[in-house]
């Protein structure tokens, strides 16, 4: 892996990656790139894909005509 990448952080981000940093021991460049994969699997996921098969129902009915409350 031999990706560099540069920035600049406002001061109270930097603080927060100061004190992950001391907290769990691990390097700043870590955490980072743990966050950005988080960022990058959240945004993959579809969370209205949790709530399928969580309805009770007949299979069709959404397709049904005429149904209403």
């Amino acid at each position: 892996m031999s990706n560099t990448l540069t920035i600049r952080l406002p001061e109270d981000l930097s603080r927060w990656l100061d004190e992950e940093s001391r907290v769990t021991g691990l390097p700043k460049g870590r955490i980072v790139k743990e966050q950005l994969e988080r960022l990058r699997t959240a945004q993959a996921r579809q969370p209205f894909l949790d709530l399928a098969g969580k309805v009770d129902g007949a299979p069709d009915l959404s397709a049904r005509k005429g149904f209403t409350k």
